[in-house]
């Protein structure tokens, strides 16, 4: 059968059907058909009658070149317009055919017909499963991914998934495997569980994949500085840095959640919310204590962020910011951000982040609060980027404040921030 291909572009299910390219070969093949057909019928009408029989031969094999030139200009021209459709849709394609490609990965990314043939109302005629557009330059991780004996456990998704998320291959494809169980014994009950996850004397290791880390404890994450927003993050002592966030303000960029809430009373209040990039989740578990739900997006970069947050009976969102979001537009009363979404970087373009800034814009529902939470600002040119975008989404601004925050990590080092609290306008 041949090599088989995967047409991947924006990492979304993708629907095959009628394109302007795909319409065109139709509309060239009529016009040669019709073309052959006038052409047979001048050669054997043209002649005189009594000449026609010998030049029938002759007449016959001019059509059959002729047929068979149209052929090849046939073939050419669908050639050149698949050509066309892959550079103007941004397609990239991963060879299926090489000796490295494991064969699950072959089986899943198949083009499959729908079952009752052609839609009538959306001209759709086969389904094509999704991978990241990254993932073709992954190919050999990706196969590596997909290498596992079917209805068996499957192989380690701490190390090799990740990396593969982190290099952009999103979403990954689906795998006819059993991932690893781990014991959920010595959880507490929710709401208990919001702030002593374990009950006294269980540790709660055995309830993660420790594969990846160095540490091999939850005691010995407490005492680690995994990023800015995450620093003794994992350690949930009362009175301690994580159990008093959102409740006790330590500078003037420090917001009180209730006071937060109270801004957004007035337009059906705050029912629903999503966390980017939440840590260990305490965002999500003071808003559970205030009967609202909240979604958090992490990683497991460096810590099991995701086990952590089940544990406290919170919802956990496995995703990078690199994701279209998985929302459908206009569900959230509240987003909260922190530095988490500084997805440009060093010498990175701002159209990153606007992408994310759109993204989020697209599942606050009007009226909804956007919380920017002590987003730090390297220089004077970066806070104008981001004051410039903002303003751009013509938000209200209910709390605007830009001052200078010790660094958290012991440096003694003062950073500016930017915290904002700001409220979606009704677009016509």
């Amino acid at each position: 059968m041949g090599s088989v291909s995967l047409k991947i572009g924006d990492g979304t299910a993708r629907f095959r059907k009628a394109t302007l390219c795909s319409s065109a070969v139709n509309i060239v093949m009529i016009f040669s058909v019709i073309t052959t057909n006038l052409f047979a019928l001048y050669a054997f009408t043209s002649s005189p009658k009594h000449t026609q029989i010998l030049h029938n031969n002759k007449n016959i094999s001019i059509i059959s070149e002729q047929v068979s030139i149209i052929l090849r200009e046939i073939n050419l021209s669908q050639k050149k317009l698949a050509q066309m459709e892959k550079e103007l849709l941004g397609y990239e394609s991963i060879d299926l055919s090489r000796p490295n490609i494991a064969n699950e990965l072959k089986m899943f990314l198949q083009h499959h017909q729908l079952p009752l043939g052609k839609d009538s109302r959306t001209g759709i005629t086969e389904m094509v499963p999704s991978v990241g557009h990254l993932c073709e330059k992954n190919s050999d991780l990706l196969s590596q991914y997909m290498s596992y004996k079917i209805n068996a456990p499957c192989n380690d998704d701490w190390s090799v998934a990740q990396k593969l998320i982190v290099k952009g291959c999103e979403p990954l494809p689906r795998r006819r495997c059993f991932s690893k169980t781990v014991s959920k014994v010595g959880l507490n009950p929710f709401p208990n569980s919001l702030w002593n996850p374990f009950v006294v004397g269980s540790s709660g290791n055995k309830s993660v994949n420790w594969s990846g880390l160095n540490c091999k404890s939850f005691e010995c994450l407490k005492g680690k500085k995994l990023s800015k927003e995450c620093i003794d993050c994992f350690d949930l002592v009362k009175n301690g840095n994580e159990n008093q966030r959102f409740v006790k303000v330590k500078s003037k960029n420090d917001f009180l959640v209730d006071d937060v809430l109270d801004l957004g009373s007035s337009n059906g209040g705050v029912r629903i919310g999503f966390d980017i990039g939440g840590g260990s989740g305490t965002f999500a578990a003071r808003m559970a204590e205030r009967n609202v739900t909240v979604i958090t997006s992490t990683l497991n970069v460096d810590a099991p962020f995701s086990e952590f947050i089940a544990a406290r009976g919170l919802f956990p969102l496995y995703l990078s910011l690199d994701h279209r979001f998985p929302f459908y537009d206009n569900v959230f009363d509240l987003i909260h951000a922190s530095s988490a979404i500084d997805v440009v970087g060093v010498g990175g373009k701002i159209e990153k982040l606007e992408f994310l800034m759109f993204d989020i814009d697209r599942v606050l529902r009007a009226g909804g609060l956007l919380w920017i939470d002590n987003f730090y600002c390297a220089n004077e040119e970066k806070k104008q980027a981001l004051t410039r975008l903002i303003e751009k989404f013509g938000y209200k601004k209910l709390k605007w404040v830009v001052g200078e925050k010790v660094d958290s990590s012991g440096s003694g080092k003062s950073e500016v921030v930017l915290s904002a609290v700001l409220q979606k306008p009704v677009r016509a």
